[in-house]
């Protein structure tokens, strides 16, 4: 018996022994705007007590130092402490990573603790507090323009920091910025923060516009915007006075959110929506200019299709116009002049298409319908464009032949005998059964054998006509290719050779600048063609010779030095073509 109280004496002795050090939090999940206590609790007198880094927090007080030593029946006990008050930069789980300390020549860990920050609450304010409280006299408000707008209809978000006229404030920082998802936004730059008297809860106080956001909602439903939090200093006068009986100014800190903020969004009436209509809500004006109507052959004219007014008008697409086939139309240059107060959009976009005409004669371009929504009737309109006509007043003319018998009778000679066969061929008349046959397993398989086939294909159709960017330069590649081919063709008409070298040339700088015809300045192609390497000289001659292409077709010109030229354009692009990287 004496033996066993022996042993658990023994026992619990090194139990009491042991060395403890590890890190106690207030709680493990607190609110955004709330303060965390963690001490580091140790059972021994150590040294060299290294905190963590506190990466996700703050630190507003501490460290404090607490030690107690006693004995209680003959057994002695030590305990120390590090103590600190966190507030939370962040939402989300934060790790504390471990706090070091030796003792005996041993480094001793805390193990890692993980906080989970959730969104601000409101607070209470402490009725033990001597100074005035800031939770009751600073407000973060988001004013909300409309509430119950249509798909995008233009709102105002405007955040504002309430400050009773009592405290002051010295700084505040972002913790969580507002998302708008499921709407397009534009925040509007506030170039100085100005307080200005206002009301709030019926009181007066000051205020601050803080932020300024357009939002334009892109579906229909309960969305909700999530909320902006700010850590605010702040200076609260106390209840003690300086021996001149000034009141004392402390320096505090509040936590405050605008709050999630829920808009119901309509969407738009189907009643009377056109089939054409792409998503434009506001009051627009819609118009389709041609640059000219009339030209030669080989001009080229410009064709601009713009709208303009207050609206979406970064949130839709403009209609594209048809063109006959004889009139060659390059893709658009998109142009937007467009602002952003706070009543929203307003200004104009344009599309730009550059037409040039292959043959003579007079075309037709079909008028062109823009419909949208507008706010101001809540209905749907719709604005048609006259239709233009472009004359080509030269060059070749596009003809079909037609027979000149064809209204002739033509006598058919019927073939009495072409059903009768000459030869005869037997079959066998017992025939094998097409199930089990090679034919039937070939019929059978090979569906399953194309498939892996189809499937490849299918994609690398889809990564081909995904590549706009690389379809674009490919088909530049042909155009180059296609009129230095006719310019081959026309080395004895002067005039179409010209025009045909010309667009060879113009071809092939959009194919290898990435450029449009809009950007095609002399002193844009020599800079793009210097900086990808192109020896100045070959630069020097490319532009010298395009320019003189529009001098060359009326000049007189022999032959040879038609030849010449091509000679000289074929030795110019081979050059580029080695140099350009």
């Amino acid at each position: 018996m004496k033996r066993i109280v022996i042993v658990v004496f023994l026992i619990s002795q090194a139990i009491w022994a042991q060395v403890q050090f590890e890190a106690r939090v207030s709680k493990n999940t607190l609110a955004l705007n709330e303060r965390l206590r963690i001490d580091f609790y140790m059972n021994f007198d150590g040294d060299n007590f290294n905190e963590p880094t506190f990466e996700g927090f703050r630190v507003i007080a501490g460290p404090s130092q607490q030690v107690s030593q006693s004995w209680v029946n003959g057994r002695s006990s030590f305990e120390k402490m590090y103590s600190y008050f966190l507030i939370p930069n962040h939402k989300g789980n934060i790790t504390i990573k471990s706090a070091t300390i030796e003792y005996e020549g041993k480094v001793y860990k805390s193990a890692p603790i993980k906080i989970n920050v959730t969104d601000a609450i409101q607070q209470q304010a402490d009725p033990n507090d001597v100074t005035v409280s800031a939770d009751n006299n600073i407000y973060l408000v988001a004013d909300i323009s409309n509430g119950n707008p249509y798909i995008n209809e233009p709102i105002t978000v405007v955040y504002k920091l309430y400050f009773s006229y009592n405290i002051g404030i010295t700084n505040w920082r972002e913790l969580n910025k507002p998302k708008y998802n499921n709407f397009w936004s534009q925040n509007i730059d506030i170039k100085q923060l100005v307080a200005e008297d206002g009301m709030f809860k019926g009181e007066k106080y000051r205020y601050v516009v803080l932020r300024k956001t357009v939002l334009y909602p892109q579906k229909s439903g309960k969305l909700s915007i999530e909320p902006l939090s700010l850590d605010i200093d702040v200076q609260l006068p106390t209840n003690r006075r300086d021996i001149f009986g000034r009141m004392q100014i402390t320096e505090g800190n509040k936590r405050v959110s605008a709050g999630s903020k829920t808009i119901n969004v309509k969407a738009l009436p189907e009643a009377g929506k056109p089939a054409d209509f792409s998503g434009a809500v506001g009051n627009f004006d819609f118009k389709v200019t041609p640059s000219k109507t009339s030209l030669k052959n080989g001009e080229s004219l410009d064709l601009v299709v713009s709208v303009t007014g207050k609206g979406n008008l970064k949130l839709f697409t403009l209609p594209k116009p048809v063109v006959p086939n004889a009139l060659e139309m390059y893709d658009a240059v998109h142009n937007e002049k467009v602002e952003t107060p706070l009543s929203g959009m307003t200004g104009s976009i344009a599309d730009s298409y550059t037409i040039v005409p292959q043959y003579k004669g007079s075309y037709p371009i079909k008028p062109l319908q823009f419909s949208y929504f507008d706010l101001g009737t809540k209905s749907y309109k719709t604005i048609s464009s006259p239709e233009i006509v472009i004359d080509v007043l030269d060059g070749p003319t596009d003809t079909q032949t037609v027979a000149n018998n064809s209204n002739k009778q033509q006598v058919v000679v019927p073939n009495q005998f072409k059903y009768i066969k000459t030869k005869t061929e037997l079959t066998s008349a017992k025939e094998d059964d097409f199930l089990g046959s090679n034919l039937f397993y070939g019929l059978l398989f090979v569906p399953f054998l194309l498939l892996p086939i189809i499937i490849l294909a299918k994609k690398k159709k889809e990564a081909i006509d995904s590549d706009v960017f690389g379809n674009r330069i490919k088909a530049n590649n042909r155009l180059a290719k296609k009129y230095l081919g006719e310019a081959k063709k026309q080395l004895a008409n002067k005039e179409p050779f010209y025009v045909a070298l010309e667009k060879a040339m113009h071809n092939f700088l959009k194919a290898k600048l990435h450029i449009e015809t809009s950007e095609m300045s002399k002193e844009n192609i020599q800079e793009l063609l210097l900086n990808k390497g192109a020896e100045p000289q070959v630069v020097t001659d490319f532009i010298n010779l395009t320019e003189n292409c529009e001098f060359a077709r009326y000049a007189p010109a022999s032959s040879t030095s038609i030849q010449e030229d091509f000679d000289k354009a074929v030795m110019i692009i081979s050059k580029l073509e080695k140099q350009i990287n």
